[in-house]
């Protein structure tokens, strides 16, 4: 397991390695080898991304059922695989066995499991700001960059890939720099969160591959 890769593609350092290594063991390893599963911390982590993405919501205005809807679209499966797969973390899943002892929800739970992870070690502040920074809020009227780079991307039978390069600044008021890599095209982009960093970043991308830059 590289530790520190895996560290600095989540964007966080654990003071404790072995709750990351729990967090990235699948069910078929650990049986097989011995240990504890990710599965706990799966269950965990789904609580604490409820709490995180319902706070969120409650901030941003609106009643209960559009709440509700928004939601579940933020937390169900193919959202939180979608941020594994842009995140690169599925690359980082111990697992037995071929990639067909692995299905989608093996690779949409490790964001429960990480997140759980990140809870446990560092607290709810570490975790909000994982959950917050890599599940799209979309807000009224805001372009979706990452939306429509991925759609172009798929034309092409590729997608893209986003790496927290630093962040600077006071926890009050942190910049994120982001690289995003695509059809061997690097572009990056800078934000208040990791979320408006890799938006940027996508934005640039666009730019690069339409050729406006």
């Amino acid at each position: 397991m590289d530790q520190k890769k895996i560290e600095s593609v989540i964007g966080y350092t654990f003071r404790n390695p072995e709750l990351l290594k729990v967090a990235l063991t699948h069910s078929s390893y650990a049986n097989e080898h011995g240990g504890e599963s990710n599965e706990r911390m799966e269950y965990l982590g789904d609580a604490v991304i409820q709490l995180f993405v319902s706070e969120r919501l409650y901030g941003m205005g609106g009643d209960e059922g559009v709440m509700t809807q928004r939601r579940q679209k933020l937390v169900s499966a193919e959202p939180l695989e979608e941020a594994v797969k842009r995140l690169g973390l599925d690359r980082f899943l111990i697992h037995a066995g071929g990639k067909e002892n692995v299905g989608k929800k093996a690779i949409s739970s490790l964001f429960e499991s990480v997140t759980a992870a990140i809870y446990l070690d560092g607290g709810a502040k570490e975790a909000r700001r994982f959950v917050i920074s890599n599940l799209f809020f979309e807000e009224s009227g805001e372009r979706n960059y990452k939306g429509e780079l991925q759609e172009l991307l798929q034309s092409h039978g590729s997608r893209p890939s986003y790496t927290l390069l630093s962040k600077s600044g006071e926890d009050h008021a942190p910049v994120f720099s982001v690289k995003a890599e695509a059809d061997g095209k690097i572009a990056e982009g800078k934000g208040k969160s990791r979320k408006t960093a890799e938006q940027n970043a996508a934005k640039a991308m666009l730019s690069l591959m339409k050729g406006r830059a």
